[in-house]
């Protein structure tokens, strides 16, 4: 008899179990964009302020690029050349050496701590690392010295690339995914322009504070996120995997509003590890290149990758660049600034794209448009004698190329990275992402000095054939690897990859006999 009642206990749970699983799937799907807004502001919110350290990522590169166009950091570090000061190609190759080395090994480091402690405490070590290695930079009065804070804090900064991204994905919904995953794009945008704007405000002075200042404003966000790091809520996914599953419903109901069942979504996080672990994904490195997850490590790689190919390491001399192609140290500053304005812009109106479009779609027709822009820089400059018109046609292209680099395979790739990997290996998946691209980010950082430098090739907007023709090979890679993504939950992509899906059929392949709705008729769910 005690036997019998057990079973059908059991049976009760079970049957409650599955229907509040199918019900969270239901509602993943049929919740609109301006729905997710108002039942997870809370999950909005910490997303966007642990995105803040992708900010102190962009900052700093961007500092040294646009440091190497201000005449008082080429007085005190550089020397004479045809009756100017510069800083010499080796020297700005070391120097800018440290961030993408730092993201190579940071990102990887980064991976252990993330699933042995939690994305937060990982987080708040690095915050408080990069303070304390802002010292270096700020009392430098070397290359050498210079070169090692470079060197040092980068491996704390490589670590933003990979918790941001992760914990983004990790704390909302399906519908707003793309958003908060697109929006550490606009956190290197930010960065990026707030260093161009510092140093357009300090080129001028005339003693250290010209660099200085710049260095010592990188403090700002560290006092900023510090405080704020007693109330961060963990990553509900890695409480699962860790077996606390009352901290993880606790770390839900924080994260959304009163009027979401939140033991509906528990049973779909659980549900989701629960296949993964029958799939066998395991959580190492290695497990990033086992089976269906070769093939989602390679997408990772290969979008992250495109950016780099594509030629956004030019944005860290985006100031340089103007310079030495011809404008004025004032224009050149202001071109900077605008380059990076108009990206910001680009990554904004992304947002109604991704909500619209589709991942594949915005990825691939954004790299189409780089690809003709670069080969038309590069057309331009072929024009005998080079005149003003040509100089600020360039120029010009080079703001457009931004606006739509910022359009489409900047933010998209942070989405992409984050819903191609596996849940059981996000973190790892995303930091072998980063280090991939970070390495041809310091094959990069060797090359466009020796490319720019007046000294050296002096290749000016014939770069534009180098990336375009470099740009060229990832879209055709893209065209055919990169699957369409948006509109599924974890659980349909484990599927969807592990039966080896081709990948223009990713977007209408309907899932037959999974707890998903995709393949059956979709009904609406009252949020709770």
């Amino acid at each position: 008899m005690d036997t019998k009642l057990s079973a059908e206990a059991t049976a009760k749970r079970d049957d409650s179990s599955n229907a509040a699983l199918h019900e969270a799937i239901q509602l993943e799907h049929n919740l609109t964009f301006w729905q997710a807004l108002k039942l997870y502001p809370a999950a909005i919110g910490w997303s966007a302020f642990v995105s803040m350290g992708v900010i102190m990522l962009a900052f700093d590169p961007q500092l040294l690029g646009n440091l190497y166009a201000t005449p008082q950091f080429q007085g005190d570090f550089g020397y004479e050349y045809e009756g100017n000061y510069i800083i010499s190609a080796p020297w700005q190759t070391g120097l800018s050496m440290g961030n993408p080395v730092g993201q190579v090994v940071g990102a990887l480091l980064a991976g252990y701590p993330m699933e042995m402690f939690g994305r937060k405490r990982t987080f708040g070590v690095c915050v408080a690392l990069t303070g304390a290695l802002i010292f270096i930079q700020f009392f430098a009065r070397s290359l050498q010295v210079l070169l090692v804070g470079e060197l040092i804090g980068g491996l704390v900064l490589g670590c933003y690339a990979v918790i941001a991204p992760a914990y983004s994905s990790e704390v909302c919904p399906m519908a707003i995914r793309g958003i908060l995953t697109s929006y550490v794009n606009l956190c290197f945008v930010i960065g990026q322009l707030l260093g161009n704007g510092v140093c357009a405000g300090t080129s001028q002075l005339n003693d250290h504070w010209a660099y200085s200042i710049p260095f010592a404003l990188q403090w700002f966000w560290c006092l900023i996120i510090l405080p704020g790091l007693f109330w961060v809520p963990e990553s509900p996914w890695w409480l699962v995997r860790k077996g606390r599953l009352e901290d993880a419903e606790n770390v839900l109901r924080r994260l959304a509003s009163g009027k979401v069942n939140i033991a509906a979504t528990l049973a779909v996080i659980v549900e989701t590890d629960r296949l993964e672990q029958e799939l066998e994904m395991g959580s190492t490195y290695w497990d990033c290149f086992r089976g269906a997850n070769l093939r989602r490590t390679e997408i990772s790689v290969g979008v992250y990758c495109t950016q780099v190919l594509s030629g956004i390491y030019l944005i860290n001399y985006g100031t340089y660049f103007f310079q030495l192609a011809g404008l004025p140290t004032d224009q050149a500053f202001d071109m900077g600034i605008g380059f990076l304005a108009v990206g910001f812009l680009g990554t904004v109106i992304s947002w109604f794209l991704i909500v619209r479009f589709g991942r594949r779609t915005i990825f691939n027709s954004g790299l189409f448009c780089l690809v003709v822009m670069q080969l038309i820089i590069g057309i331009l400059d072929c024009i005998p004698g080079r005149p003003s018109g040509v100089i600020w046609a360039e120029s010009s292209l080079m703001l457009i190329w931004n606006f739509f680099y910022d359009l489409s395979i900047g933010p998209v790739c942070f989405v992409i990275i984050s819903e191609a990997s596996a849940t059981r290996v996000r973190s790892k998946s995303i930091a072998v992402a980063t280090a991939a691209q970070a390495v041809l980010g310091i094959a990069m950082t060797v090359a466009i000095p020796y490319m720019i430098n007046p000294d050296q090739a002096d290749m000016q907007g014939k770069l534009g054939f180098f990336f375009g023709g470099l740009a060229a090979l990832c879209f055709v890679w893209a065209y055919f690897r990169v699957p369409e993504t948006k509109g599924r939950t974890y659980e349909e992509l484990d599927i969807l990859f592990e039966r080896k899906v081709p990948t223009r059929q990713f977007k209408d392949y309907a899932i037959e006999g999974a707890n998903s709705p995709a393949g059956c008729e979709h009904h609406a769910v009252p949020y709770a």
